[in-house]
């Protein structure tokens, strides 16, 4: 939908008309929409924060940033409600409204000199790609780098093209495992962490990103532990029922957390215990 430009207004829960740029298919059910601002811009967000993004007539869901590129926003999107529907469905030139950017971020920058591997499963993988990112731009600033990827199929492999030009480098390893396949799939079959001992890496002085389904950063984070990487050096995101994205709904509130604003990166350490917490 495009909307004419209205009077600008500011506030947390204003959104910001940003204009989609293009619209890229990744999956039958999932999309990437590059967002330009249509006049003001959101603060620049850190890699694993999230915007609201709304579906003007419809309503708003929370979305991790994929990339930044000079301003531009990239969200990848699986269709899986009428908020999601809507947005996928957007053509170039619609408009979208963003709040934002929100909660905690990947933390890079204190991970100089050591090793660091990347975890994802399935659509886990979105919020992640701009580690891999930064980590290409400042390569000799950590040790090995390693990615390991997870999905339910070949099918379901989100961003082949960005994996194999990664698997292509010789500055990081990659290795990509599904749940099942067909006969004539050539990979793994098997769960992301029985990746693990495919990647030389440092345990003690490594740090890990594990992004995806909550089972699969659970054993992540377990087997990580068991093969010596400190808790506290394990860093996850957290999905939860965010509405307001400030903190004040309640709607995704874990013990004392909040996770729009406290999350949704935590250190394990952190966020081990709320996950035994019964989701309001």
């Amino acid at each position: 939908m495009r909307l004419e430009t209205a009077p600008a207004q500011t506030g947390p829960m204003v959104p910001v008309m940003y204009e989609v740029l293009s619209r890229r298919r990744d999956l039958d059910d999932t999309f990437t929409l590059e967002l330009a601002p249509v006049d003001s811009a959101i603060e620049t967000p850190t890699m694993g924060q999230f915007n609201m993004l709304w579906a003007f007539g419809i309503g708003e869901a929370p979305i991790s940033l994929a990339a930044i590129e000079d301003g531009r926003l990239f969200h990848t999107i699986r269709a899986v409600g009428s908020v999601t529907n809507a947005l996928c469905a957007m053509s170039v030139g619609d408009h979208v409204g963003v709040r934002g950017p929100y909660g905690t971020g990947w933390d890079l920058q204190g991970a100089a000199g050591k090793d660091i591997l990347v975890m994802a499963g399935g659509l886990g993988l979105a919020p992640v790609q701009p580690i891999i990112t930064e980590l290409f731009a400042n390569r000799e600033e950590y040790g090995r780098a390693a990615l390991l990827m997870g999905a339910r199929s070949p099918d379901a492999l989100l961003y082949r093209d960005e994996l194999e030009a990664w698997r292509a480098r010789l500055d990081i390893e990659v290795e990509v495992t599904v749940d099942s396949a067909a006969p004539d799939w050539r990979g793994d079959v098997g769960v992301v962490t029985t990746l693990l001992p495919r990647v030389p890496f440092d345990p003690p002085t490594t740090r890990a990103f594990v992004c995806g389904p909550e089972v699969m950063m659970r054993f992540g984070a377990r087997d990580l532990s068991e093969l010596g990487v400190p808790l506290e050096e394990i860093f996850v995101s957290l999905e939860r029922n965010m509405h307001c994205a400030v903190g004040h709904c309640g709607h995704c509130q874990l013990g004392a957390e909040f996770v729009c604003k406290d999350g949704p990166v935590l250190p394990w350490t952190v966020a081990e215990p709320l996950l035994r917490i019964r989701e309001r």
